[in-house]
């Protein structure tokens, strides 16, 4: 809605207009008057006027003098003039003060409410202008965050492209000559049990806890900007700015915020943290080696010796132990004991290597990190071969240990050992229910190609070989379900067999030994004596003796 004021001396023409005006058309809702150009002046001083309608010929103060003051005082102000007299010079200064509309008097409805539509034209015109620019202002201050966060990314994915991008460098400081800035990297070594037990698995309000934390304390001169990893859920990038300063004070700064930063956040969450601060540099486009840096000297942190809220400058704390045992020669070893169900038999393999690691004396938060994803993609790889891939990550429905129910969590080696623990469970959980059902199917598959193929040289490497189980593990579940080894069901399957053949007289012994798969008739004797204490011929005659 608008408020208009008409200042004129003549009270006909006053309430004239007020008569003529399609006000409730045009979205005025309040109409002022003003008797001359003084009282008028007071009333655009009072009031938020949006419109005013001016005689050019007023006593005290004339609508020329109005006009030259309100030029001055309210630019924001649209003015219709109004006149008896046909004078250039009024038209003259009308149109140097940017006036809407020059009306003559008498004043008719129609050339009125023209001058009036064409005044509401434009000021729904600065209106939606106006409207508009708050609104690009608003999206752009609740986006300067992201468009920051995604500037320095890609200075650190050395993907960033001065030309396009150029006119965005302001905003990080980088077009102000004596700005230093370091990455500080911090990680939450307890992320999963804060999730749940502060933030309720409320991802993004963590997130803004600890990077709000972080931000704070920020001053003109030295200034904290911090997101969260897209590499590691549980590593956050922060970018310092010292203005106008040392690179020494920028580096001692960073590393003291980054300190006071970690113990807030235990403080006030209970998380534990651990920390990493790059080098400074003066040049913005090494903000790229400054989080190469940090991210090494996080990295570095010893798990062996971990305290709560250590925060690193160091890239290399120790030296890296090269001989680290890899546990992928023994993998073959982790998968005959899940295949025959000895989950504590690949517990102790995995044990031996981590007191291996322990042994070494220095074990980085990297190389833990290092081996639990070497750890996943070799029992996946188990798993795969076994056909016991966890439904989970078959589905594609959850990515990461997390996804398995399998908490991350480690801020010491114990912890660590906890974690990997957990995972070759999960592995081995899913590996033994594939596996339990599969195993009658198989089994039935065994016996039955044993009952058809009795003749031939049946060796346990054909079934090992085709369903991917180890020879000790087959031989003792075809036994527990039949009650017979694999080489005694064949040949109980042979010597029931020649049973029945032998009761056929016109059968010739050396004929039903090769029918059995015997190639010697004298070992078929034998193995028959073995199995019944009496010969082949001797059964024979019994046989047909009992027929009698």
């Amino acid at each position: 809605m608008y408020k208009v004021l008409i200042i004129d001396d003549e009270e006909p023409l006053r309430e004239a207009i007020h008569i003529l005006g399609d006000w409730k058309g045009l979205g005025v809702d309040q109409v002022l008057e003003a008797t001359d150009g003084k009282m008028g002046l007071e009333l655009l001083r009072q009031h938020k006027v949006d419109l005013a309608l001016v005689d050019m010929k007023m006593p005290e103060l004339s609508g020329s003098q109005l006009l030259q003051i309100a030029e001055r005082e309210f630019p924001d102000l649209l003015l219709i003039v109004i006149s008896g007299y046909n004078d250039f010079e009024y038209t003259r200064q009308a149109i140097r003060s940017k006036v809407v509309d020059y009306l003559l008097k008498p004043v008719n409805r129609n050339d009125l409410n023209a001058a009036l539509r064409k005044a509401v034209d434009v000021l729904e015109a600065k209106r939606k202008k106006e409207s508009e620019f708050i609104s690009r202002n608003i999206t752009l201050n609740m986006s300067l965050p992201k468009l920051k966060e995604k500037m320095y990314l890609s200075i650190i994915e050395r993907s960033f492209k001065n030309q396009s991008n150029e006119a965005f460098l302001p905003l990080i400081g980088a077009d102000t000559p004596g700005n230093y800035f370091t990455v500080g990297m911090l990680r939450m070594l307890n992320l999963e049990q804060v999730r749940h037990d502060r933030f309720h698995e409320d991802r993004d309000l963590l997130h803004f806890a600890v990077t709000n934390v972080i931000n704070e304390n920020s001053d003109g001169h030295f200034e904290a900007f911090s997101f969260a990893s897209p590499r590691s859920e549980r590593e956050f990038i922060a970018i310092f700015t010292l203005k106008g300063s040392y690179g020494e004070d920028a580096a001692f700064l960073s590393l003291h915020h980054m300190k006071k930063s970690v113990s807030t956040l235990k403080e006030l969450f209970g998380m534990v943290c651990a920390g990493g601060i790059g080098q400074s540099y003066s040049d913005v486009m090494e903000i790229a080696p400054s989080y190469e840096h940090a991210k090494a000297a996080l990295d570095g942190i010893d798990l062996l010796n971990l305290k709560e809220n250590t925060v690193s400058g160091d890239r290399n704390t120790k030296p890296v132990v090269k001989d680290s045992p890899s546990l992928t020669g023994r993998m073959p070893m982790i998968l005959n004991a899940l295949e025959s169900g000895n989950v504590n038999h690949a517990k102790s393999i995995l044990s031996e290597f981590t007191r291996k690691w322990k042994a070494a004396e220095y074990f980085s938060l990297g190389e833990a990190d290092r081996r639990i994803q070497e750890f996943i993609i070799l029992l996946g790889d188990i798993a795969t071969q076994l056909e016991a891939v966890p439904e989970r990550l078959r589905s594609g429905k959850s990515k990461g240990l997390r996804g398995l129910g399998i908490l991350s969590d480690f801020a010491a080696f114990g912890q660590f050992e906890g974690v990997l623990s957990h995972i070759l469970d999960v592995y081995a959980g899913e590996i033994s229910r594939s596996l339990a059902g599969d195993r009658s199917s198989v089994l039935e598959n065994i016996k039955a190609y044993i009952d058809n193929h009795y003749f031939e040289n049946i060796k346990i490497s054909l079934f090992t070989d085709k369903y991917f189980l180890s020879r000790e593990y087959l031989m003792k579940l075809f036994k527990g379900q039949y009650g017979y080894g694999i080489h005694e069901y064949v040949q109980k399957v042979r010597m029931d067999k020649a049973k029945d053949l032998l009761s056929d007289p016109a059968l010739k012994i050396q004929d039903i030994s090769e029918m059995l798969g015997y190639k010697d008739k004298n070992y078929f004797s034998k193995a028959f004596r073995n199995y019944y204490e009496c010969s082949p011929s001797e059964f024979r005659l019994l046989h047909l003796e009992g027929e009698k």
